[in-house]
């Protein structure tokens, strides 16, 4: 069953010609949601402003996600998105890694995927992730960009990660990311939902979110709470 979510967003101008409308993002990750296979239940959850995908799910589900909702599509690789049937058909668009200013008119997206795959090994790899986060830039790190949503697979450490587990604990450079960003929308997937008491995880002014399975999340305007 998909999740919901409303997140108040502070630029106005991101909302300009939608008649008050929220920004609708359906965001998913590591599990197939079986229930997104019912059309009743997709025309629920509509209008999709953008699909999400965090890792760890196949083309031909994100491929299906996108044409299913007629929503552009943006994803980044998991650990498991590697050999089979990657690198991506046709169909379904690169995936994304860096700064994304073009799926989400208006909105920055910071694009985290599984770091380092080795010989076709997804090793878990610190420095990869530190070298990730310098990417984003010396300007975003020193003045902040709450203004963006982050996606990732792997969840900052300590907000949302499952911490006695070596390789399913967050990255510490992804949570360095979030102190300095501080962006009020944090997407992630590779922790089991049954790990952890929540899946949403509010760290600071940045709401973090398990994506596995689905979750729609609603931008709104007005007042940050």
């Amino acid at each position: 069953m998909t999740r919901r979510l409303a997140v108040p967003w502070p630029d106005g101008r991101a909302f300009l010609g939608r008649g008050g409308r929220p920004i609708r993002l359906l965001a998913a990750s590591d599990e197939r949601d079986p229930t997104l296979e019912v059309a009743a239940n997709r025309a629920a959850l509509e209008p999709v402003d953008l699909v999400i995908g965090c890792g760890d799910l196949s083309p031909d589900w994100l491929g299906f996600l996108g044409d299913a909702f007629v929503a552009p599509l943006v994803f980044v690789r998991g650990n498991h998105d590697n050999g089979g049937p990657w690198p991506a058909p046709r169909e379904v668009p690169l995936p994304a890694s860096g700064i994304d200013d073009q799926s989400l008119p208006g909105f920055e997206i910071v694009a985290l995927p599984w770091p380092t795959f080795d010989l076709g090994k997804a090793r878990r790899d610190e420095r990869a992730a530190w070298r990730q986060v310098a990417g984003i830039g010396p300007a975003r790190l020193l003045r902040g960009a709450r203004d963006v949503i982050v996606v990732s697979h792997v969840p900052p450490r300590g907000a949302g990660d499952t911490p006695d587990d070596p390789y399913h604990v967050g990255f510490a450079a992804y949570a360095f990311a979030q102190r300095r960003l501080q962006p009020r929308l944090w997407l992630h997937g590779h922790t089991s939902l049954a790990a952890q008491p929540s899946w949403r995880v509010q760290h600071g002014p940045t709401t973090v979110v398990n994506a596995t399975g689905s979750v729609l999340v609603e931008l709104t305007p007005g007042p940050i709470q």
